[in-house]
Parts: structure tokens; C-alpha cells; sequence
């Protein structure tokens, strides 16, 4: 981890509070779903989701070209104060500061300022508002007096103008937006994507210093669904083994780090951990030799407390996953550096120098094994298909699995490599050559991603594959979903990110199987507590819901293997687990909608059922639970939420 990654939403708005931390509204209320970078996902009517997405958008000359707010797009400030939540950004140097405020069932206020920082010729810039197809391929959109079918449009509508837009689609789904002032706005079609309304802002020549507002209310009504749900688990085809929760422990702030790291260990149950490799300050000069100097007393500090933080837990039962992010200067390629955005530097290693960089690596990890008992599970190069920091091409991954993994060998390491490490995801061709050539497989600890940006269930099915085709298993090495989210912590407390975390956990469970999902981080870096000075917090140190999330995911019974499930509802995310010997079973239930009851089949009639439910509102507090005569088990999924229901004998 390190820089900013993506998740996957459609389109993106824009908002902005005042500064200090306020009370969230009820989870049954209105909720206005505002990503961090700007986006407005929707608004929630007693739990539902009716689902759009704003964005900020600067169009060029003859819709050449445009640029729009988005995860990872540009830098953002973002807060909440009581109802209301602020982003600041700017997108091609036109600023802009926006408001949204929950104001009550199904309506939020959105006061939007904006101004231009260059004089250029564009054709617009633009309030956009995408149309997700499955609920507005055949609506209407009535601008004024003007009426708009959806379904017909190609290219870009005519224009229209007036004070009242009506957007009307399936299910009864309706978004109404009425401006204080007269706006003009058409419908334009992305190339192969969805219908966007797009409200003039700015148009033509932009002037330095132009400026202008749009104050409006956006009031979302549909159809609440609140029909029963069936999970139908089966016991009886087991997957792959879940060992539970993992976590990262790379040590970057010696004042907070400590707090965190032990109210984490405390009070949820963590089953695997990865811990950084200071490479770059293990062996700084070439031509030294780092093992005996650490022998002979001289072990840097920062290095001593990495090594104590792995000793820590592999002595809690964990396996520990060695990562290196900063190799030293000698190790690198000659020639100029590759930066990113945020200067975040991409260094590649020197292919003459590989014998010196293995021996390097693995006499680290024979001195943790001699010094601190401890033998490294896996080492990997943190993201080595981006280059967070050391960068490697797909066959340059593959020969450092057998170079390093043979050599590590021949020192008498049990410790393998994992493949992939991945930025996230969607970079699945990375591993591609290692996954071809049998020579790495032997070395191959297991399959690996990083989960920031989301991604859509069939890249999953393909990192199942891979693992399975290998037959290691599967972990996240860095869960979460938002990698610039240290920019505007705050956000850390919203129940959207929340939410939208655990979502990706149980889907990532469900289709993956993985043996671990690793949070980033159990310290105090995207934190899951708040106070004590965490990111500027006051109070006494708390735990956030994200917190009781993965708490409850935690209490997935020990040595469990993935089961096997349906469910009847799309808006239902689920999970199963089950340690059959000891008749031992976990479902997860995430509802990402109104309201239900659920009903859990499959499980063994066993006498102990108790079912847990965490929200904006309840911190995995025991709920009521009930056993039919058929041994099925019904349960309350409270709106926006995450259950668990836990079966022993």
C-alpha cells in the first residue's frame, strides 16, 4: 500500500461541510451516499438504495476529450458536519466546493460553488448526473417543458431548460431536482456506456477568476423492497480452508502505532499478519555484511522493531508474510527513475547485481529465523506491478520467484514467494508468465491481490483459478477499498465506506475463497479506531464500525472451509463457513438494501444460534434469532447492514 487506488462506480459528484465531526443520521433515514473524491452514489430511502451518480465535469472543444471527478482523479478535502457533507477538489483547474446535506426522507440539499483558475477554450463545464441502465434504460427525463426518452437517445439530446428535472425509471424509481435558478440541460450518451444528464455550468471561453453557484434539492422516491431473503447453504460440499481475518503491521508512526496495534490484538481474533522488510536500511552500503553486523550489536533500531512486530505475532500463532516496499540505492538499475502521481517512485532493480540482492533478502530472513524464531511464510516485493516501490514486467516477476526462491532454498529457508502481490486486481495479467512456467511453481507460497479498486466477479473467478490451477491458496495481502483515503480521513467514518468495505470482503470470501483477507493496517495508518490523536481525532480511543465489521467477520469458527450457497436476492451479499468436525458454522449476511427478514437453510440443527448485527447504530450487538421446525433459522437484517448468524452444538 501507499497511493491512491479505485473502486468500481459509475459516475462521480461533488460536496463540501463545515469542519468539525457531527452525528450520522439514522440508518432507516435519509443517507446521501458522497464519495470522498466527490461522488454522490445515491440516496438511501429507509435503507434502499436509489442509485445514481453525480459528477464535475470539464469538457474539451468538439467533445474531444473531458476530464471528471473520480476515485484517484485529483486531490480532495472532504468532511462532514452533522447532516452534512463537503468536498473540495478541482478538475482541470476549474475548482469547486460543494455541500450536500440530508434533509430528510429522501431529499438532500446540494449547494455547489465553483470558479475558473485558467482563461482557455472548452466546450463546458458540467454537473453530470449518470443514469444507471437496469433501472433507467427505459425511463424519461423531463427538463422544463421538454421530455426525453432514455431509450431512444444516441449522441447527445437537445437541449432544454427550466427549473424542475423529473427523472423517471423502472421500479417505480423517481429523482427529482429542483434548482433555485433556470439551468439548461441535454442528455448525452457516452460512447458503449450509459445515458448522463449534463447541466451547463460554465460554456465556451472560460475567463481566470469566473465563477458561479448552483443551489438545488434532489429528492429520490422508489418502490421499497422489502421481501424476505433465503440462504441455502450446503454443509456437505466444503471449499477452501479459511484460516479468518488477517492483517498488515508495517510500523510507520512510533507515537500512535502501538495503541492500535494492541486494542486490535485484544479484542478480535487475527489470523494471519504481513509485516514490512526494511530493505533499504538492513543493508544500505553494497559491501557490507548485514547479518554480522546485526550479530555483532548493530542492528538498526527501525529494523529491530519490524523484526519484534513479527516476532509478536508469529508468537500468537499467525503466519507472517515478509514484504519489502524501499530497496537499497545500490540494488537499483542505473538510469533515471519512473514516478507516478504524488512522486511516488517506481525503482528497478539491477539484473547484474541478483545474486547480491538474493543473498541481501534472504539474510534477513535467515537472522529473523536464528534471532527471533521466527520463519517467514512468504516474502514478496509490495505491488511490483506498479512499482510500490520496487517494479517489475510479468517475466521479470517470474524470474525473481525462481531466482529468489531457489536461492532461499539452497540456505535451508522454508519460506516461499507469493505471486502477485497485485496493486489490485485488475492487473491479473501480471502473473500470467509465473502461473505458465512450472519452473516457479515450487516456490509459489500462494496466489495474492490487494483489493483497492474493486473489480468485478469475473477477474475474482480468474484469481480463484489461478490458485486452485496451482493448488496454493488465495489471500488478499491488503484489504480495503480506498488507498487515498488517508488524504481525508474522515471518511474512514462513514457508513458508506463501511459498508462498501465489508460488501467487498464477503464477495471476495464468497467467490475467492481465500485462506486470509489481510486488513491495511491494524495500526494506526487508515485506522479502524478514531481519538487519541488519529488523524487530528480527540477523545479517548474508540473503535469505529468499520472495526465492528471485521470483528464480526472475524468470529468465523477457527479452520473453517468455505460452503457452498444460494441466494435469492441480488441485494444480499453473503458468505459460509463451517468447521464440520467440531459443527461449527458461520453465514455472513451483508443487506445493502431496505429492511428484511432472512431465512438461513442447510445448517445442522444444532442448540446453540445467536446472530449478531452491526450498522451505524449497533456495534455487533446480539439480535433476536429463531429456529423453525425444519431446522431453518429466520433473522432480521436491519436496512444497510451486516449480520452474522453463528450455529454450534
Amino acid at each position: 500500500m501507499r497511493q491512491a487506488k479505485s473502486m468500481t462506480l459509475a459516475g462521480v459528484c461533488i460536496c463540501l461541510a463545515a469542519a468539525s465531526w457531527g452525528l450520522l443520521p439514522s440508518a432507516a433515514s435519509a443517507q446521501t451516499e458522497v464519495m470522498a473524491w466527490g461522488n454522490m452514489t445515491g440516496i438511501r430511502v429507509e435503507g434502499q438504495l436509489i442509485e445514481f451518480e453525480s459528477s464535475f465535469r470539464v469538457v474539451e472543444s468538439g467533445w474531444t476529450d473531458m476530464d471528471f471527478t473520480g476515485r484517484e482523479r485529483q486531490n480532495t478535502q472532504y468532511s462532514r458536519s452533522g447532516n452534512a457533507q463537503t468536498v473540495k477538489s478541482s478538475v482541470k483547474r476549474v475548482n469547486f466546493e460543494q455541500v450536500v446535506e440530508d434533509m430528510g426522507k429522501g431529499i438532500a440539499a446540494v449547494s455547489l460553488t465553483y470558479n475558473s483558475d485558467t482563461a482557455r477554450r472548452v466546450e463546458g463545464v458540467y454537473y453530470g448526473i449518470e443514469l444507471p441502465a437496469a433501472r433507467y434504460a427505459t425511463g424519461t427525463v423531463r427538463i422544463g417543458g421538454a421530455t426525453l426518452e432514455v431509450a431512444s437517445l444516441s449522441g447527445t439530446s437537445r437541449k432544454a431548460s427550466g427549473r424542475q428535472i423529473t427523472i423517471q425509471g423502472s421500479s417505480g424509481r423517481n429523482i427529482a431536482i429542483s434548482f433555485t435558478s433556470g439551468v439548461t440541460a441535454f442528455l448525452h450518451r457516452e460512447e458503449g456506456g450509459e445515458a448522463i444528464l449534463y447541466v451547463e455550468l460554465l460554456g465556451g471561453n472560460l475567463r481566470k477568476g469566473q465563477k458561479g453557484r448552483l443551489n438545488f434539492t434532489i429528492t429520490a422516491s422508489g418502490d421499497i423492497d422489502n421481501a424476505p431473503v433465503e440462504v441455502v447453504v450446503n454443509k456437505n460440499a466444503p471449499g477452501r480452508l479459511f484460516a479468518g481475518l488477517g492483517g498488515n503491521f508495517r510500523l510507520q508512526n512510533p507515537a500512535a502505532d502501538p495503541q492500535v496495534i494492541d486494542y486490535c490484538l485484544d479484542n478480535m481474533r487475527v489470523a494471519f499478519a504481513r509485516v514490512e522488510m526494511p530493505w533499504g536500511t538492513w543493508q544500505p552500503e553494497e559491501n557490507t555484511e548485514p547479518i554480522d553486523i546485526a550479530r555483532g550489536g548493530g542492528l538498526n533500531p527501525r529494523v529491530k522493531i519490524a523484526m519484534e512486530m513479527a516476532q509478536r505475532l508469529n508468537a500468537q500463532g499467525m503466519p507472517v508474510i515478509v514484504s519489502a516496499w524501499f530497496p537499497p540505492t545500490w540494488a537499483l538499475a542505473p538510469g533515471p527513475r519512473a514516478f507516478r502521481g504524488g512522486g511516488i517512485a517506481a525503482l528497478r532493480l539491477d539484473p547484474a547485481k541478483n545474486q547480491q540482492i538474493y543473498k541481501s533478502l534472504t539474510d534477513y530472513l535467515v537472522y529473523i529465523k536464528e534471532t527471533y524464531g521466527i520463519e517467514a511464510w512468504a516474502f514478496s516485493f509490495n505491488e511490483s506491478d506498479l512499482g510500490i516501490n520496487v517494479l517489475h514486467t510479468p517475466q521479470e516477476h517470474a524470474d525473481f520467484i525462481k531466482g529468489l526462491g531457489a536461492y532461499m532454498a539452497s540456505r535451508g529457508l522454508a519460506t516461499k514467494l507469493l505471486l502477485g502481490d497485485n496493486s489490485d486486481a485488475t492487473t491479473f495479467d501480471f502473473i500470467l508468465p509465473a502461473l505458465n512456467d512450472p519452473a516457479t511453481h515450487k516456490y509459489i507460497a500462494a496466489v495474492s491481490f490487494h483489493s483497492w479498486r474493486g473489480c468485478d466477479d469475473e477477474t475474482l473467478h480468474r484469481w480463484a483459478g489461478s490458485a486452485r490451477q496451482l493448488n496454493v491458496p488465495l489471500i488478499v495481502g491488503e484489504g480495503s477499498t480506498d488507498a487515498a483515503a488517508w488524504r481525508y480521513p474522515q471518511i474512514f467514518l462513514e457508513p458508506t465506506f463501511a459498508l462498501y468495505e465489508i460488501n467487498l470482503y464477503v464477495r471476495i470470501a464468497a467467490i475467492c475463497q481465500p485462506l486470509s483477507i489481510l486488513q491495511w493496517q491494524l495500526t494506526s495508518d487508515y485506522s479502524l479506531l478514531w481519538g487519541a490523536g488519529i488523524y487530528g481525532s480527540d477523545g479517548a480511543l474508540r473503535p469505529t464500525q468499520r472495526f465492528w465489521n471485521l470483528k464480526q467477520l472475524a468470529i468465523t469458527p477457527e479452520a473453517s472451509f468455505a460452503l457452498p450457497f444460494t441466494c435469492s436476492k441480488e441485494e444480499v451479499n453473503c458468505a459460509a463457513f463451517g468447521n464440520i468436525s467440531r459443527d461449527e458454522y458461520a453465514v455472513h449476511i451483508v443487506n445493502n438494501g431496505a429492511g428484511r427478514t432472512a431465512t438461513v437453510k442447510g445448517l445442522p440443527n444444532l442448540a446453540s444460534v445467536k446472530a449478531y448485527a452491526t450498522t451505524n447504530t449497533a456495534n455487533m450487538q446480539e439480535i433476536k434469532s429463531s429456529r423453525s421446525a425444519d431446522g431453518s433459522i429466520s433473522v432480521e437484517l436491519p436496512p444497510a447492514g451486516f449480520v452474522t448468524v453463528v450455529t454450534t452444538k
